[in-house]
Order: C-alpha cells, then sequence, then structure tokens
C-alpha cells in the first residue's frame, strides 16, 4: 500500500513539474538563508541587513529563516540584489530537487 502511495505522490510531482516547466511557472516554494548565499553569491551579512532594514519578508523557523523564492525574484527586479538569472535558475533547480529527494525519503 505504502508503495503504490510513494508511486502515485512520484507521478503527481512529475506531472506538476512537467506542466510548471511547459508553462515556464516558478512554484513559489521556500528556501533558506544557505541557499540563497550559496546560489546568488551573496554574504550572510547582506542577507542580515535586507531583514534588518525590513527589504526583504522572511519567516523564522526554529531560530532559522526562510524566503520565498518570488521575493528573491523582486529583490532581484527592483535591482536590490544584482545577479544574473542563471544563478536564480540554478537556485530554484537546487531548491525542487532538494524537495525531491525528500519526498523520496518519506
Amino acid at each position: 500500500m505504502t508503495t503504490k502511495i510513494n508511486m502515485i505522490a512520484k507521478f503527481v510531482a512529475a506531472q506538476q513539474a512537467r506542466l510548471d516547466d511547459q508553462n515556464n511557472v516558478v512554484t513559489d516554494g521556500w528556501v533558506d538563508g544557505y541557499e540563497v548565499c550559496t546560489f546568488l553569491k551573496i554574504s550572510n551579512r547582506t542577507l542580515q541587513r535586507l531583514r534588518s532594514s525590513h527589504i526583504i519578508n522572511y519567516s523564522l523557523i526554529r531560530g532559522k529563516a526562510y524566503y520565498r523564492i518570488s521575493e528573491i525574484q523582486r529583490l532581484m527586479s527592483d535591482n536590490i540584489i544584482r545577479c544574473s538569472e542563471d544563478k536564480l535558475q540554478d537556485l530554484i533547480k537546487n531548491h525542487k530537487l532538494h524537495v525531491d529527494q525528500r519526498r523520496d525519503i518519506r
């Protein structure tokens, strides 16, 4: 029974990913500060300054800050964070891989 449920979940996730790729839609997931700093090549202190000055919206869960991908895109479009679109796409792709790996574990 569990294997069938896992197969259905994988199928649904694959179909959703395929639709998102066709429509060029970015799913609005949450990424942590480490991922943002690593893929956008900004320092942790820069991210802290953005939080302190209320320029970026975030959520704290158990002391760890999480950011919406749409919020990162907004900062890029407002030229607050200067980086290429390729870096953002790498962040999104890595986030999707991480989510898929977590689904496989369960």
